[in-house]
């Protein structure tokens, strides 16, 4: 199959995988704490990986592995945590609306670290983009009736993190496959994972059943969500672009939406027409 057509494959794939995601984050919350599920989805994708990818460790050079430590930083560790605590006090459906901020701040980190060329129709759309978040937070905060500014901040930051993430592996690890880049991420990850998770009352409540249900539903997460889809993700970013790799944030908040529908979520007449402008601007700074 050729790359243009499989480019578009991998991105409908991940849109599934990624915009149900949200729910599970959520789902994850009910019998465990936000640092628990950001650890527990470090652990069980390091472990899957570890177990599929491990020989493509030896392909990894020596000058390489610092980007791949500098990326799981970025692209692993980071969101996991916040996305997780975000979720304590901002519905799942948002924070994947919110999510739809990467390809923008992709563009933008590009542009002034990175030197990729740009358009005019792309900056338009990065206001635009911005102008739907600013919307969504001031709606979303008078909607629930709770100061969630700074919560809403932390998905601003992940999708932040993830920009750095995409034009790293784009720029420096580019000529690395999929599986060593992704295995790599996990294996450094792996230890400080289990180090933070061991800080938290894990051991005094992992027999309840609303933990071990919430720990099968971060298990899903970890090696779907995060350990298929991040291989999925990296093949994408170098068959394709960081913009149009990152594009697929802009199709997660529809499966999100569905997902939180079913789980009593819903949005505001503001909050929908703030999700719409974002989206628009996504499609303005990712369209060539």
């Amino acid at each position: 199959m050729e790359t243009k057509q499989l480019k578009w494959i991998y991105l409908a794939i991940l849109s599934l995988i990624w915009g149900s995601s949200f729910i599970l984050i959520k789902k994850g919350l009910v019998g465990l704490s936000a640092v628990q599920v950001g650890s527990f989805r470090i652990i069980f994708a390091a472990l899957f990986l570890l177990i599929v990818g491990f020989n493509s460790l030896k392909k990894i050079s020596r000058r390489q592995w610092k980007f791949v430590a500098i990326t799981s930083l970025f692209g692993t560790f980071m969101p996991a945590y916040l996305f997780a605590i975000a979720e304590t006090q901002v519905n799942s459906s948002i924070v994947a609306i919110l999510n739809s901020l990467t390809p923008l701040n992709t563009l933008i980190l590009g542009i002034i670290a990175f030197g990729i060329q740009f358009q005019k129709r792309q900056v338009l759309g990065v206001f635009v983009g911005l102008v739907g978040c600013l919307l969504l937070v001031l709606s979303g905060d008078s909607a629930s009736g709770t100061q969630n500014y700074l919560y809403v901040l932390l998905v601003v930051i992940a999708t932040l993190s993830y920009a750095i993430n995409v034009n790293l592996i784009k720029k420096y690890l580019h000529d690395l496959n999929s599986v060593s880049i992704t295995t790599g991420n996990f294996a450094v990850l792996l230890l400080p994972a289990l180090i933070i998770l061991s800080a938290t009352d894990i051991c005094q409540k992992i027999h309840f059943a609303e933990t071990e249900h919430s720990t099968l539903f971060v298990a899903i997460l970890g090696v779907l969500g995060t350990g298929i889809a991040n291989i999925l993700f990296f093949k994408l970013i170098q068959m394709s672009s960081p913009v149009f790799a990152t594009s697929v944030t802009y199709l997660i908040p529809i499966v999100a939406f569905f997902w939180g529908l079913l789980d009593n979520e819903f949005l505001t007449p503001i909050q929908s027409v703030g999700a719409f402008i974002i989206l628009i601007g996504v499609y303005l700074s990712a369209k060539k």
